[in-house]
């Protein structure tokens, strides 16, 4: 796979300083400051609005979430930059984004620029502050970003310009995104124009992240008319049934990813084939379609007295 090494001389300096400092305590707290920016909490965080509190600011947060997931390794195809930990001695990589992969594993690990978790954090976190419009938002907006950004330096899996592009770039999708959102009146003509803008990643893109979140995007845009249609579910304030939901939905996906994985080899499911980027493609469709469209059904068999 194709890479390149560009960076300012202050860079790796810095990295390095900053982990000469870190020791073990540093490590855990930067480690567990980079999971907000991770797709786990992200989605979990979006489940919650979804399934629970607010399934219109769920559904807008969802869409720029899923243009910023692969609107980054889009970017990260082109420039094709290594990570720091590639390129200099005495830059350890702290947190790998694939455990279970070598960690010059470039298919596996990404290339390096913008950063993927300041990129998803911007656009998550900068939505909600623009949307909910207070002061204590507009913090976290602004502060959870920051941390997940410097946590990513310190751990030695991105430049600092890497942090400084993943925040512009979020932040222009969170602005440029929820104003466009708020005003089209097509929603569906909408996300098919996303979709097959995004789709071009197809002709040049190498990378597990990409496919990944093309499958996240087909899944999403292909629930939210079916929900809307054939489910059509209300949110729940109840503490119970909300903590029920979510522990559902987290249940649905962990059951439905291994499913889908039992008829292919571990060595297929980690190569870079089209064939198997297209499994993954429709294998992560499948799951979030699961997830939107299809567990929201079990809300409207029963409901308690306080939903």
């Amino acid at each position: 796979m194709m890479a390149t090494v560009f960076y300012f001389n202050w860079e790796p300096e810095l990295i390095r300083w900053m982990q000469q400092f870190m020791g073990t305590i540093g490590v855990w707290i930067a480690s567990a400051v980079t999971t907000f920016g991770e797709k786990t909490i992200l989605v979990a965080i979006l489940g919650y609005l979804y399934w629970c509190r607010d399934k219109r600011l769920a559904k807008m947060l969802g869409v720029n979430l899923v243009v910023a997931m692969i609107a980054n390794p889009m970017l990260k195809n082109l420039v094709f930059r290594t990570r720091p930990y590639f390129n200099h001695e005495g830059i350890q990589c702290l947190k790998p984004v694939d455990s279970s992969a070598s960690v010059y594993d470039i298919s596996a690990q990404g290339y390096s620029f913008p950063s993927g978790h300041a990129t998803n954090a911007a656009t998550a976190f900068g939505t909600l502050s623009i949307r909910k419009e207070k002061w204590i938002f507009f913090l976290i907006g602004v502060g959870i970003p920051l941390a997940v950004g410097v946590s990513r330096v310190a751990l030695g899996v991105h430049y600092p310009t890497d942090v400084i592009v993943g925040w512009i770039l979020g932040y222009v999708i969170a602005f440029l995104g929820t104003w466009i959102q708020s005003r089209v009146k097509r929603e569906k003509l909408f996300r098919s124009c996303l979709f097959l803008i995004v789709l071009t990643g197809c002709f040049y893109c190498r990378t597990n992240e990409y496919f990944t979140a093309l499958g996240v995007m087909l899944g999403f845009f292909l629930a939210i008319p079916f929900e809307e249609r054939f489910v059509n579910f209300e949110g729940t304030k109840s503490i119970p049934w909300g903590a029920l939901r979510i522990a559902g939905g987290i249940g649905v996906y962990l059951v439905v990813n291994q499913v889908l994985k039992l008829p292919f080899s571990k060595e297929f499911m980690e190569s870079i084939t089209w064939q198997a980027q297209l499994i993954r493609v429709m294998r992560y469709g499948v799951i979030i379609f699961c997830m939107i469209a299809v567990y929201p059904l079990c809300f409207k068999m029963r409901k308690s007295k306080g939903e």
